[in-house]
């Protein structure tokens, strides 16, 4: 088999507000963590055991300025997108690695809370999808070494 395959697919809750980040070259970039849970029952003691991993997402351009606007701690959201490595040394000269998913596609699965309100005005139609904005693809010139 020619070629590979490097792709994500994660439904989980939001674990903070996404941390927002406008770059000098223009290009805005949102980052987040995410939780995915599994659940079994224990078989000795008849249990429910749920098991909760925690992903480091990033959107770029498009993506992340819809995270800005309506992503809050604890939505449900779909992200697709691919695992990127990065390695930095840190201020002691330690070499540091981080596997993030660097999301392509996104859908809000889940409303804000009533009580909340959205940092700028918008108009959401009832089946109106915010997802899969074309073109987001990072540039190499976006690595951030942080």
């Amino acid at each position: 088999m020619n070629g590979s395959v490097n792709k994500v697919i994660l439904i989980g809750n939001l674990g903070r507000d996404p941390e927002i980040k406008k770059l000098e070259n223009g290009a805005t970039l949102a980052s987040f963590s995410m939780a995915t849970s599994e659940s079994y029952t224990d078989k000795v003691s008849g249990k429910k055991i749920e098991n909760t991993d925690w992903h480091d997402v990033v959107l770029w351009r498009g993506l992340a300025e819809v995270a800005e606007k309506f992503l809050k701690k604890g939505m449900k959201i779909y992200v697709e997108g691919r695992l990127k490595k990065r390695t930095w040394q840190d201020r002691e000269g330690n070499t540091r690695y981080n596997v993030e998913v660097i999301g392509d596609e996104m859908t809000i699965l889940s409303k804000p809370d009533v009580g909340t309100k959205p940092k700028e005005p918008y108009t959401v139609e009832a089946n109106q999808e915010i997802s899969k904005l074309e073109n987001l693809e990072s540039d190499p010139e976006d690595i951030l070494p942080f």
